[in-house]
């Protein structure tokens, strides 16, 4: 069970929380490549961060999507400052600090020396900026949409040439963001952002202290709102304005944004989750071999992922193609994940799906393995 609950809580991180998704993600930040160290740009960005972070009390931000877009920017040799709406010292949400990811960065003084002392937005000089990068986590939908200093920089850049990007919850910093001409900043262009769906899943927390659900708020700005499936990478460009869905479409976002600086973003390796759900998203658009390809390979994927997300997927399955999915994505790491949980549920989906011989067959291997595991001899009496 203690496994289960690790993997869970990386899926709610990563897929965040836990899966652009398209894979679209080109690249994403381990240790840099030592070519990319001697980049040198012109171009500089502006990182917003929440400040809304009180360890259990109150959300922050997602120090994951911090490092993975900071470190595509380093590697792109653009210069990087960090801004929250009071500066100073921010909290970040709980978050792993031994990914490699997560221990590049928080090995870089540079940049740490930044973020523990943020600059505030009321001090923020929008002509200094080429863009600004929104970092997500729940903090972003308390302090982030009224941050009327913010929402200038935002416009003031934007309006300058500049480019905005945000990821996951960032965009709930653009609702209030107007242009000279009093139109709201997303009014008409497409964009996406954690859905309301993943809201339901993975942000049950702070899910009723929230003003507004994000998905909703774009729409009614007059955004045009598109995603992908729950926890999947997908990056919505429109011109300069460029919006991730999740924790997954970080890298993605990051390297569209050093795209439309004009620069060719610089390719490094794709960490283990980010390439572990990009072959997800390829099986649940239809490629079938991606999870045979998975499963041949499974050193150079996290195994225990694909079962928990399939695990999730299923709860908002609608077609039987989406059970199916589920279930394949389940059994793919049944033995890898090895918790009873996790049988049930393929045990329901086989019976579900009429495969009453396959049901019967993971109950018996369940019970066999538990000769006393009781919702499996209950169910069994049932087939």
């Amino acid at each position: 069970m203690k496994q289960m609950n690790t993997v869970k809580e990386t899926l709610k991180q990563h897929i965040l929380v836990l899966i652009t998704l398209c894979a679209t993600l080109i690249v994403t930040t381990l240790p840099v490549q030592a070519e990319a160290n001697t980049i040198k740009s012109s171009k500089k960005v502006l990182m917003v961060v929440s400040g809304n972070g009180q360890g259990e009390k109150k959300p922050g931000y997602e120090f994951d999507e911090f490092s993975k877009a900071y470190s595509v920017f380093k590697a792109n040799g653009i210069t990087v400052d960090v801004a929250s709406p009071k500066g100073g010292e921010v909290e970040a949400d709980k978050y792993n600090p031994n990914k490699p990811y997560n221990a590049v960065v928080l090995a870089d003084t540079a940049i740490m020396a930044k973020l523990n002392n943020t600059l505030a937005t009321n001090s923020i000089d929008a002509k200094a900026y080429d863009a600004v990068f929104i970092v997500g986590g729940k903090g972003a939908m308390f302090d982030l949409p009224n941050d009327t200093a913010l929402q200038h920089v935002i416009a003031d850049i934007y309006q300058q040439q500049g480019s905005i990007a945000a990821v996951c919850h960032g965009p709930a910093a653009l609702v209030n963001v107007k242009l000279k001409n009093g139109s709201y900043l997303i009014a008409n262009k497409a964009i996406n952002g954690f859905t309301n769906q993943e809201e339901r899943l993975f942000g049950k927390k702070w899910i009723n202290d929230f003003e507004f659900m994000l998905e909703d708020k774009l729409t009614q700005r007059g955004a045009h709102f598109q995603s992908s499936e729950i926890m999947l990478s997908h990056v919505a460009i429109d011109g300069r304005l460029i919006t991730g869905q999740n924790p997954t479409s970080t890298v993605g976002v990051a390297t569209a944004l050093v795209q439309s600086l004009g620069l060719i973003p610089v390719k490094v390796e794709v960490e283990l989750e980010d390439r572990t759900m990009a072959v997800i998203a390829k099986f649940i658009a239809g490629d079938k071999s991606a999870l045979e390809t998975l499963v041949k390979n499974q050193e150079q994927y996290q195994l225990p992922l694909v079962g928990m997300y399939g695990f999730y997927f299923l709860k908002v399955a609608e077609t039987t193609l989406d059970f199916e999915q589920a279930l394949a994505l389940m059994m793919a790491a049944q033995k890898a994940i090895n918790n009873p949980k996790i049988d049930m549920t393929i045990a329901k989906t086989q019976a579900k799906l009429g495969q009453i011989a396959n049901a019967k067959a993971t109950l018996n291997q369940l019970i066999t393995a538990k000769p006393d595991f009781k919702p499996a001899q209950d169910m069994l009496k049932t087939l």
